[in-house]
């Protein structure tokens, strides 16, 4: 992981723009400590902070092709850049003459041979700005999911502006726009266009049969993918089936490294996993009984209720939302993100995505045919972005710890979307993500692999959402919420936390363009309007907590 700046459509150059471009790009610096580079063109200026976890000592950015001086400023992860440098120059990369060996530097190869539709050839989790100085052009392009974050802008000389987090765009934009994932952007288009379109968007039903063997060899060949790298890495265990069921698979391939075809034993022989929660929280007993059966080092983190409140200020202004679920989530996972950086880890697997690929939110159960399950977790899906990705991605790199997802790798997405719905239905005596768990059976202990899903800001300690409420109360008066709708009009908060959370949001970015970047702002047990019409309790509960609705927390199935 890494950060980008660029400034792009420079037709009114100013003395000040390096500068500013620099200064923007240090915005983010906690991105990318390890190394920081800059290009400057007449017509743009490419900046890029890493963090350097593949090809550590040649694959600094921006990169440059040596024979046409396109450069390219990448964040993220190109899990099948070995598969794609193969095949010479009838291969997708052509005969291009790498210069090392970054996974990224197979972007600038696939440009020269395919143009804007290089994006089609990539597996990975990534943002880039590519600009070819020989006519002034450039790509700019992120992932399918938006596992990866990206923003952009226009000044009042009207040049466009982009960048890996929001806070570095606020000083120069005049407005500030979230770019959405699986869209491609070149200098002859208007707008940013979809490139990932898939059958399981478009309203009929998939029907691929589940087959358990199939499951567990997609995740395996996902979570071996991401194990690339140079440097040593981590596993996040919640106790939880999700991020329980990658560690697992994760330390079946730990021996050997994946890079080299696993051919040559792992660097760092011994796995290291980390849990959080406040003292007695139930993910932390659980994550030390997986930990325990699959043989890591583990490392089982408290925190108090008074360091995360005074946390929060510096958690919003990382993550840059004022979204009540991810701010609560987040928090912990910030705290956790400053004790791994201690210990010298620089990326670490994490268990994202699981719930809305297959229904694991606990209001799944109120489906009322598989139809309207699977509308529901294509709209989950396809708003990840502004949740858990955005959590995972920012509160780890607030400390430059690259977070990977493998349930959200390209080809496993479309497998698990692929799948007859009904298979993936919980409800009448089936627990919620039973295929998973039916898949993985043996790699963990029964009780953890039929675990109930809890929230991650649930399970490090009912105590921790409990005090933010009466923080919020505390701070936030009767009189203040009457008057919500006039001082935020955006989106107003529609409890005294969200109210509190927003505030805070105010402190670090005051803009309505701001504001308008992150989704809805009401605080419902589940997170899209469709949804609340299957049952009348989802309707009238408006936190976000999945023990919060009455019925299902403990009699779900």
């Amino acid at each position: 992981m890494c950060s980008i700046t660029a400034l792009l459509n420079r037709n009114v150059p100013l003395d000040a723009d390096r500068k500013s471009v620099l200064h923007a790009s240090r915005c983010q610096q906690h991105r990318g400590p390890d190394w920081s580079g800059i290009r400057e063109f007449p017509e743009a200026i490419v900046a890029h902070e890493r963090l350097a976890i593949v090809d550590v000592l040649s694959g600094a950015q921006p990169l440059v092709d040596p024979d046409t001086g396109a450069v390219l400023a990448v964040n993220g992860e190109i899990y099948n850049h070995v598969n794609l440098k193969e095949g010479g120059t009838a291969g997708p990369c052509g005969d291009y003459p790498f210069q090392s060996g970054s996974d990224c530097e197979v972007i600038l190869a696939l440009y020269r041979k395919h143009g804007r539709d290089l994006v089609q050839h990539l597996s990975g989790m990534y943002a880039f700005v590519l600009f070819d100085p020989r006519d002034s052009t450039w790509i700019i392009a992120r992932d399918p999911i938006g596992i990866i974050p990206l923003y952009y802008g226009t000044d009042g000389h009207g040049r466009i502006w982009v960048a890996s987090e929001m806070k570095a765009l606020i000083d120069n934009c005049d407005d500030v726009r979230v770019f959405p994932p699986g869209r491609v952007w070149s200098s002859s288009e208007a707008e940013p266009t979809a490139f990932y379109q898939r059958e399981w968007m478009k309203g009929e039903l998939p029907d691929h049969p589940y087959r358990p063997e199939e499951l567990n060899d997609a995740l395996t060949a996902a979570v071996r993918s991401h194990l690339m790298g140079d440097v040593p890495y981590g596993l996040l265990i919640s106790g939880g089936l999700d991020s329980s069921v990658i560690a697992a698979i994760a330390m079946k391939l730990a021996e050997n490294r994946v890079d080299d075809g696993e051919q040559s034993k792992a660097w760092w022989p011994r796995v290291h996993s980390f849990s959080i929660g406040l003292e007695g929280s139930p993910d932390l007993a659980a994550a030390q009984e997986v930990a325990d059966a699959i043989g890591t080092v583990h490392h089982p983190l408290n925190f108090t209720i008074q360091e995360g409140l005074d946390a929060l200020s510096e958690v919003i202004r990382h993550i840059e939302t004022y979204d009540v679920t991810t701010i609560r989530a987040s928090t912990p996972m910030y705290l956790m993100a400053r004790k791994i950086k201690a210990m010298g880890i620089k990326m670490v697997l994490s268990g994202e995505g699981a719930d809305e690929l297959f229904g694991g939110y606990l209001y799944f159960h109120m489906a009322p045919d598989e139809r309207e399950f699977h509308e529901e977790t294509v709209r989950k899906v396809l708003g990840l972005h502004q949740y858990d990705c955005a959590r995972a991605n920012k509160s780890m790199m607030a400390w430059g710890i690259e977070a990977r997802v493998p349930f959200l790798d390209r080809e496993f997405i479309d497998y698990a979307m692929g799948l007859n719905p009904r298979a993936k239905m919980g409800g009448k005596g089936k627990i919620e993500k039973a295929v998973i768990r039916q898949a993985f059976e043996g790699y963990l202990p029964d009780h953890i692999l039929n675990r109930q899903k809890e929230q991650f800001s649930d399970g490090v300690g009912y105590g921790w959402i409990d005090g933010l409420r009466d923080r919020a109360e505390a701070k936030v008066s009767d009189g203040e919420m009457e008057r919500a709708a006039v001082r935020f009009p955006i989106n107003p908060p529609a409890t005294k936390e969200a109210y509190f959370y927003r505030t805070l949001f105010e402190e670090h970015f005051p803009t309505a363009a701001a504001a308008a970047t992150v989704p809805g702002g009401k605080s419902v047990a589940c997170s899209t309007e469709k949804a609340l019409e299957w049952d009348e309790r989802l309707q009238q509960t408006i936190d976000p907590s999945g023990r919060a609705v009455d019925g299902i927390h403990n009699d779900a199935y």
